[in-house]
Parts: C-alpha cells; sequence; structure tokens
C-alpha cells in the first residue's frame, strides 16, 4: 500500500477536458435488471472525478456488479444499504477523532448522515460508469476488479482501522477526508429518475 492512498493501485487515468465525470449513487428497494430499474430510485451523492472512498464503503456488503440505469451495460454496483451506512458512519466517526478542520468535517458529516437516513432503502446502488470510462482498461473488467477487488479490500481495511488494527491506513484516509468523504449529497442528481 501506498502511503499517499488507501487504494490499491489503479492503472493511469485518462482525463477528459470539459466534462465532469462524476460516480453517482442511488438508492432502491430494488435492484436494476434487463427489464428495467426500479422505482423509485432517490438521490443519495455524486462525486466529480473520481469514486470517493464514502461511495465504496456503503457498497461494501452483498456487492454485486448489476446493470447501469444510465447506460446500455453492465456497469453498476448495488450493496446493501443499512450494512453499507453503519459501517460509513463508524468510519466518520473514527476519523473524526483527530481530523484537520474538524467544523468543516463535521459539517460534512452530519450531511452525509441527513442525506442518508433521509433515503434509506434497501439497496445503495452505485453508477460507476463514467468514471471506468476515464480508464482504458476495459468497462467489464475493470467493474469486475472493482466489486470483486477494490471494494471488498478498502471494506476490510475499514473495518479494521475501526477495530483498531489499521492505524496507518486510518492516518491517510483522514489526512485525505476531503477527497474521501466530501461529496455532493442531495435527492437530485445530474441523472435523477423521477
Amino acid at each position: 500500500m501506498s502511503a499517499k492512498a488507501p487504494f490499491p493501485p489503479w492503472p493511469r487515468t485518462v482525463t477528459v477536458p470539459g466534462m465532469a465525470n462524476r460516480s453517482h449513487l442511488y438508492a432502491a428497494n430494488t435492484l436494476p435488471s434487463a427489464e428495467g430499474r426500479p422505482d423509485p430510485v432517490v438521490g443519495i451523492s455524486e462525486h466529480n472525478w473520481s469514486i470517493p472512498l464514502a461511495h465504496l464503503i456503503l457498497v461494501s456488503f452483498d456487492t454485486r456488479a448489476v446493470p447501469s440505469m444510465i447506460w446500455d451495460q453492465r456497469m453498476g454496483v448495488a450493496g446493501d444499504y443499512d450494512r453499507g451506512a453503519a459501517l460509513l458512519v463508524d468510519l466518520l466517526r473514527l476519523v473524526g477523532e483527530d481530523v484537520e478542520d474538524e467544523q468543516d468535517f463535521q459539517k460534512v458529516v452530519a450531511k452525509t448522515k441527513a442525506q442518508l437516513e433521509k433515503q434509506r432503502a434497501k439497496y445503495f446502488l452505485l453508477e460507476a460508469g463514467e468514471i471506468l470510462d476515464m480508464d482504458d482498461e476495459p468497462h467489464a473488467q475493470a467493474l469486475d476488479r472493482l466489486v470483486g477487488h477494490h471494494i471488498p479490500f478498502l471494506a476490510a481495511q475499514a473495518v479494521a482501522a475501526i477495530a483498531g488494527e489499521n492505524a496507518e491506513w486510518l492516518a491517510i484516509a483522514r489526512g485525505r477526508w476531503r477527497e474521501n468523504f466530501y461529496s455532493f449529497y442531495d435527492d437530485t442528481l445530474y441523472y435523477s429518475f423521477e
């Protein structure tokens, strides 16, 4: 693990000028399928230029690849809402114990927790297509790696940190809290399904 990031390495990222590629996070009580998307689908959060640690933690239980609700391919990730939300809240509590700019951090935590409580459902649905599209790796391969390795790895790191067994990873996550946890939380995202 790099001393600069709590993430396993990704291949080189290609930036597309003039377009704000985003990670989109939704909630629903059923999963997307070949027949269509769930109804209703509610907005949780979006984040520019990457999939933040918070989004990955939120889909980290019963994680599975699902059809995208935005694109015509399998580029979505689903995870158990209650367990993912509980892990993120526990991690935010721990990160907040010794964070720089504590007042700003607590505002982010309050907004995050309020949105998670308001939009409670059975599943988180992560739309990762815009971020996966920034890389040269084929979408299917990138999604399989995200679901099969990247998300479980990060969830295990968070669980170990909460148990007091991963101080180095926690320090890195804490030091990069804006990148990891400071996202746009709102009901209406760039892609909305109302």
